[in-house]
């Protein structure tokens, strides 16, 4: 490669909002169209409402888009937040980022949590949002500079095309001597030709002195990054401590501290080795409970898993600390050094792969059919140069695959390629032709819902068979879990905002194992409040995984071990150390209330929102074909019988297969009937205006789409 070129075209010097309890009551809007960088005050209505992180994403996007705004057109905006709890080094997970766009897949607000430093340097730059909007006509780049007190927007010329590279080229050109100052948010070329682009969060890994990378994957919010010629997001920030953050009470943010860190440190070994294995752990797990994803989610379990699970990944993965935030406890971001691609332009290379983690190796290992972890590496690798999302592009390929294996398409149709269960190197030539747009795979990179669309029409594909296997729903491709014997885990799918994503909802264990939810007010209650407290980090700047992936010991003995109550309790000690506001674990879901319905209303205001969009294929529910059936007939027959009454001794399989679906689905509907009574949502899933009016978010705009929709 030659010498990079940036011209600066723009540059500003601005007064740094010093951080105060958490907060720079500040925004930054980039406008692509004019160049104008813009600084603007958050109002302390805004801040009391929105609270940070993904709160403040959609207030910004609510404000610059219309009912009517398609992904690609200039007003959608990319916006990225930390929140007041994000930048606290040692505290575990603290350094995430939150995302939103207006989405290519789904076309309403989609979100996506990630770690790495930018959030944390953003914030501490000066500004707890930022914006990007408009398009550019040439490539761009942008630097927020927290050291030097600058904002400076580069046309750029001969930067490398993927995402890695480019990562690491621009870290070393903005800070050569301490790259550690360093975060950078790039797409990639596969960014460019598909509609699921994730972004690539990096961070300077000082222990093995090179870029690391973790992704903004759901719902192709790097595709909108690319539309818009961004090439890059730089932050740029010095040293961090616990007072960076200016806490209300540093004493009671540092007692907090050590008592979730020494919990996590003494406890992980114990538990889940998240600290050796990362989320790998979880593979054994799900396949022993038969809720791996195999063959597009027809099976649950597969002989074959093991080979893909933590007990190989431990060998594989590198040793060293693997915190994406400075000092995190559970440092759980572990990657495999030297790797040697066997196909596309890193053939025969030596590089690092920033994982696998769990939804990667079940996606795009088990649900392929592919059980090799040298594969998995391979994919994994080239998604996070390409800019693709691994969920996306593993759920896709499997429902291709079983498109294929059923003759709905061809090899006339793949360019001669041979898309069975287990074709790794197809696959891999599948992910190649998505980052060039080319081929088949620019038909695979439209998603599901559109690949259907275009099965059916141009290849006279089954319309009603792909609905039922193609494992998608408002657009979105499925998370990795099965959840066909868990009808809260349909609910935590069907009826998240953004679509089937488990970071809303993740209720399979307590519900199908457990059995903790035995009726619908029971799994309506779940679908309440897990939702709401989830989505309380994405307001904070917080990774999940502390929360409940290493409990206390004592937990068990609590009446609502799901909830992991004295962790709960923590959060809130956190929250108030921290702002100052004097938090109980019950405001923490009141806070995500008022967010959480904010963002239905939004999906109402793009043309979404309402029950017929909480729908899930059937393949998500129950058994499809005579063939899954029969994988767990005793189970199955056992139902017919003794649940729903029926005698099935003369009925063929094919029956069976149809008495079951019709009480499912009866089951479903029930079930959105009882969560929508205990959101306060109307039947048809709108949130009521006496439910707006006891969350504060009456707002005149809000109350004009109820009305628009109906409801008032």
């Amino acid at each position: 490669m030659g010498q990079i070129h940036l011209k600066e075209i723009k540059s500003i010097s601005y007064e740094k909002s010093e951080v105060k309890k958490g907060y720079t009551d500040q925004s930054l809007r980039i406008n692509l169209d004019s160049n104008d960088i813009i600084i603007n005050p958050i109002e302390d209505k805004i801040k009391d409402k929105f609270i940070g992180g993904k709160g403040y994403d959609l207030w910004l996007m609510w404000n610059n888009v219309n009912g009517d705004t398609k992904w690609n057109d200039p007003e959608n905006t990319v916006c990225i937040s930390s929140g007041p709890l994000g930048g606290t080094p040692g505290y575990p997970g603290g350094g995430k980022s939150i995302v939103t766009a207006i989405s290519p897949l789904t076309g309403a607000p989609i979100d996506s949590n990630v770690g790495g430093y930018f959030g944390p340097y953003k914030k501490f730059s000066g500004f707890d949002v930022i914006q990007i909007d408009g398009k550019s006509n040439k490539d761009i780049v942008i630097l927020i500079d927290g050291i030097e007190n600058t904002i400076k927007l580069f046309n750029v010329k001969n930067l490398p095309e993927d995402s890695y590279e480019l990562s690491d080229v621009l870290t070393r050109h903005f800070d050569e001597t301490k790259p550690v100052n360093v975060s950078v948010v790039t797409a990639g070329p596969g960014a460019e030709h598909t509609y699921f682009g994730c972004l690539n969060f990096s961070w300077w890994d000082a222990g093995r002195k090179m870029v690391r990378y973790k992704q903004a994957g759901r719902g192709g919010i790097g595709t909108v990054f690319a539309n818009k010629k961004v090439k890059a997001v730089v932050a740029r920030y010095g040293a961090v401590s616990m007072k960076t953050n200016s806490p209300a009470d540093l004493t009671a943010l540092k007692a907090v501290t050590k008592t979730h860190a020494k919990e996590i440190h003494t406890l992980d070994p114990k538990q889940n080795r998240m600290a050796v294995v990362g989320t790998t752990h979880l593979v054994p797990i799900m396949n022993d409970h038969d809720c791996l994803p195999v063959h597009n989610f027809k099976f649950g379990s597969h002989p074959e898993s093991k080979v893909i699970g933590e007990e190989v990944y431990e060998h594989i993965f590198d040793k060293g600390f693997d915190g994406c935030w400075k000092g995190c406890a559970v440092a759980c971001a572990h990657g495999v050094k030297d790797f040697s691609p066997f196909t596309g332009p890193y053939r025969g290379k030596k590089v690092f792969v920033d994982g696998p983690e769990y939804e990667t190796v079940a996606g795009c290992g088990s649900n392929l059919g592919i059980f090799d972890a040298q594969t998995i590496l391979e994919i994994n690798f080239y998604c996070d140069a390409y800019g693709l999302d691994t969920i996306s592009v593993g759920t896709s390929l499997g429902f291709v695959m079983e498109c294929f294996e059923n003759h709905q398409i061809t090899i006339d149709h793949t360019g001669g390629m041979d898309l069975s269960f287990g074709s790794r190197f197809n696959a891999l030539e599948i992910i190649h032709q998505m980052a060039r747009g080319e081929g088949f795979g620019s038909i695979v990179g439209k998603g599901i819902r559109k690949m259907k669309a275009i099965f059916a029409k141009d290849f006279g594909a089954n319309a009603a068979f792909m609905q039922d296997i193609g494992m998608e729903s408002k657009g979105l491709e499925f998370s990795e879990y099965i959840t066909k014997e868990s009808l809260a885990q349909q609910g935590g799918y069907g009826l998240a905002l953004k679509g089937p994503q488990h970071d809303e909802a993740w209720l399979i264990f307590l519900d199908m194992v457990h059995n903790f939810m035995p009726t619908f007010a029971n799994k309506a209650e779940a679908l309440h409040w897990f939702p709401m407290f989830r989505t309380w980090f994405a307001l904070c700047g917080l990774c999940k995984l502390p929360w409940n992936d290493i409990v206390p010991e004592d937990n068990k003995n609590n009446p609502e071990p799901a909830k992991v109550v004295k962790h709960v309790g923590w959060y809130a000690d956190f929250f108030s150390a921290v702002t100052g506001r004097k938090t109980g674990p019950e405001d923490l879901i009141s806070m995500s209330e008022a967010v959480y319905n904010f963002q239905r209303i939004f999906n109402l205001k793009m043309g979404y929102g309402t029950r017929e969009h909480d729908t899930v294929p059937y393949r998500a529910v129950g058994p499809v074909t005579v063939e899954e059936y029969k994988s767990r007939q005793k189970r199955y027959d056992d139902q017919l019988i003794e649940k729903y009454n029926l005698d099935i001794s003369d009925m063929t399989s094919e029956e069976k297969v149809a008495s079951l679906r019709q009480k499912r689905e009866e089951q479903y509907e029930v079930l959105k009937d009882a969560v929508y009574e205990r959101r306060g949502w109307t039947q048809n899933g709108i949130p009521t205006i006496e439910t707006v009016k006891r969350l504060g978010i009456d707002f005149p705009e809000v109350l004009e789409v109820l009305k628009k929709n109906g409801v008032e």
